[in-house]
């Protein structure tokens, strides 16, 4: 067997394989006496099936498959000893199909076109500077979140107006251009909240409103054409409410209220936990510190994104491109070229990112160890549970929720993927200058919203 590597530029090669018979004979013979023993053919005992049958009857299917098992072995064995790396897999060469016999004593030849990691390096310093924006809370915010609180454990009434706030529990019909009621249209019984009104001069023409009465909604400009807010109201599909123009007869059934919760030691012993929380202060404290710890992961998640632009920036190298897309089309059959060509651009970011994190873990010697993976995971779902109970769960429980969690290869893959990414982030932290700069939540996030 004789195998070499032509480079073609430095990010593609043609690796060559040629197989002669004495290479794959003995693998042949051998598959073929272990399907003999196996073999249930009518007129032989089981296990006493003649080899020289099975090599008559399914000789070339088993030839076939024993070429490319040793091909694959060969190609991965040679790429590990030379320590090629590869982008993606070998493809087979295109345009170089050759015909055999298949008889058990061709010579093989087979050409495989390989994508090569790029060779590059990283200097990030001192001299490399990135802003870390420090989020402070507003009193806007601070007010926000403590009517959302109180709200949320308030009592519902039903006021004979409707104010700003409300909602409007509502029948709402769909019309024809000329306003009469649109003949087999979308119709819902639906909660209509006023405080996700976009358009303020619709808004004011809700305030006000009883039951019984009626208005023209055009709800697509109400929702500032939010297809998921509208499908949700109308009880459609996505893509019909994108294309919906018409506009909505909005009779209103009832309106509902829901009143701001007392602050009391009742309230702060549903919030808290009995006893944990005693004046307005020690609420108002303590709203403060839940949306400032949200303040610090919105605040690192810019950072973070901001040391992931700058990285791809600053660390310039190309990609074998043309060899990628194919590769990406190859294995992904239904992939269109529309497709292709529309997600190229990230997929190649994205590439490109994981080859920076690898280049700084290994030079580094970056150790990622299960307890790592182990807390973040459990981090993470504490985190959800918490969105449900501010409460959240026992500490015991919790552990036990994460290594059933972990269990799943997914679970455990994507958690590792990014203690991978904490870790490099931790590094390129510790080497650049992070220029801290104040800035108010709402103006960070008028600023930096997604």
């Amino acid at each position: 067997m004789n195998i070499s590597q032509e480079k073609i530029d430095n990010l593609n090669a043609v690796v060559k394989i040629n197989i002669n018979p004495e290479d794959y004979q003995p693998r042949v013979e051998k598959a073929i006496k272990d399907q003999a023993k196996k073999a249930k053919i009518p007129g032989f005992r089981p296990g006493m099936v003649p080899a020289s049958h099975i090599k008559r009857m399914y000789g070339k299917s088993i030839l076939v498959d024993e070429i490319n098992n040793l091909l694959s072995d060969t190609l991965n064995k040679y790429l590990e000893d030379e320590k090629i790396q590869v982008l993606g897999q070998p493809l087979p060469k295109e345009g170089d199909e050759k015909e055999y016999n298949w008889d058990f004593a061709d010579n093989f030849e087979f050409n495989y076109e390989v994508g090569l990691a790029p060779d590059f390096s990283i200097d990030f310093s001192s001299k490399d500077k990135i802003t870390q924006y420090i989020i402070k809370v507003d009193d806007e915010t601070l007010a926000a979140r403590i009517k959302n609180i109180r709200r949320s454990y308030g009592k519902m009434t039903n006021p004979d107006v409707s104010a700003d706030d409300d909602v409007l529990y509502s029948d709402l019909v769909q019309l024809s251009p000329d306003g009469s009621v649109f003949e087999d249209g979308i119709t819902n019984t639906a909660s209509v909240r006023l405080d996700q009104i976009k358009d303020e001069k619709i808004k004011k023409s809700l305030i006000g409103l009883k039951k019984g009465d009626e208005v023209t909604l055009d709800i697509q400009k109400a929702f500032d054409n939010d297809a998921a807010k509208v499908a949700g109201l109308l009880k459609i599909d996505e893509e019909t409410a994108a294309d919906l123009k018409s506009t909505f007869r909005l009779t209103v059934k009832n309106v509902n209220r829901l009143e701001e919760g007392d602050l009391n030691q009742e309230f702060f012993d549903k919030l808290f936990g009995e006893g944990v929380v005693t004046t307005e202060a020690e609420f108002t404290a303590k709203i403060t510190e839940e949306i400032e710890t949200m303040m610090l992961q919105d605040s690192e998640r810019k950072l973070q994104d901001d040391i992931y632009q700058y990285s791809l920036g600053k660390v310039n190298f190309e990609l074998p491109d043309e060899f990628l897309k194919r590769w990406l089309k190859v294995t992904n059959e239904k992939l269109s070229e529309e497709e292709l060509t529309g997600g190229y651009a990230d997929f190649a970011k994205n590439l490109k990112w994981t080859l920076i994190e690898n280049k700084i873990i290994t030079a580094n010697e970056i150790e990622i160890k299960y307890e790592d993976v182990f807390q973040l995971a459990k981090l993470r779902l504490e985190q959800q549970f918490k969105m449900y109970s501010p409460q959240g769960i026992a500490e015991e429980q919790l552990g036990q929720y994460t290594v059933q969690y972990l269990q799943s290869k997914e679970n455990a893959n994507k958690i590792f993927e990014e203690v991978k990414a904490l870790r490099v982030f931790d590094y390129i932290k510790s080497v650049v200058t992070l220029e801290q700069k104040e800035i108010l939540y709402t103006d960070f996030t008028k600023q930096f919203a997604a």
